[in-house]
């Protein structure tokens, strides 16, 4: 399913890439669940947000196994997930499922992370790679927001899913600001044309963004 070019990673057609541009299409659906009367599409929009949170590990072990990776995904997968992230952050926090400290924490950590690494592109900087804490940031947010409009729902378990979310949220933050500080310096060297390895010396395996 891949268009393969001398170097290999110059594709497009990928199924990688499908999984992610279906997740930027299905970002506005997320959009009108949770903007529907009465709180009605609030849970749809839970599951929903989870399971399009799964497919950014989905993808990135999908383009490891068939070594489907490509220059293309690298830059399509955290494009998605910066603006699933930030519509979600924004819309629960406008109708009130979450915390407005938590939402902006998290709307702020996306900007900034955002803005850097468009800025390191824009100047012609080498292509940052994502930090294990990063990810590991973006996982429990993508845990969390769910799991708070779920506790907002009328479902039976929705006392246990807001716990939940608050056991997601914390770690989630903390990495994920951890991870905005240990991007300073692979920044500066990107712009300058040295090494863009991450804080933790080592291009990230995990699944999303540097997988691709």
């Amino acid at each position: 399913m891949a268009l393969r070019s001398a170097s290999g990673q110059d594709r497009i057609l990928t199924l990688p890439n499908l999984i992610t541009t279906v997740r930027l299409v299905l970002v506005p659906v997320f959009v009108w669940l949770l903007l529907r009367p009465a709180h009605r599409g609030w849970y749809p929009a839970a599951l929903l947000l989870g399971a399009l949170g799964v497919t950014d590990g989905v993808d990135g072990f999908v383009a490891r196994r068939f070594d489907q990776v490509s220059s293309v995904g690298k830059v399509l997968d955290p494009v998605a997930d910066r603006l699933l992230l930030g519509s979600a952050a924004i819309g629960t926090v406008i109708l009130g499922a979450i915390p407005a400290w938590v939402g902006w924490l998290a709307i702020g950590r996306e900007a900034i992370v955002a803005a850097g690494f468009l800025a390191v592109a824009a100047v012609g900087g080498t292509r940052m790679d994502v930090s294990r804490a990063g990810k590991a940031g973006t996982f429990g947010l993508m845990c969390a927001i769910p799991l708070f409009l779920a506790g907002h729902a009328s479902d039976d378990w929705h006392r246990l899913a807001e716990d939940l979310a608050w056991v997601c949220i914390i770690p989630g933050l903390l990495s994920g600001w951890y991870a905005v500080v240990g991007y300073v310096r692979p920044a500066v060297a990107a712009v300058r044309g040295g090494s863009a390895a991450t804080p933790e010396e080592t291009a990230v395996t995990t699944p999303g963004e540097a997988a691709r």
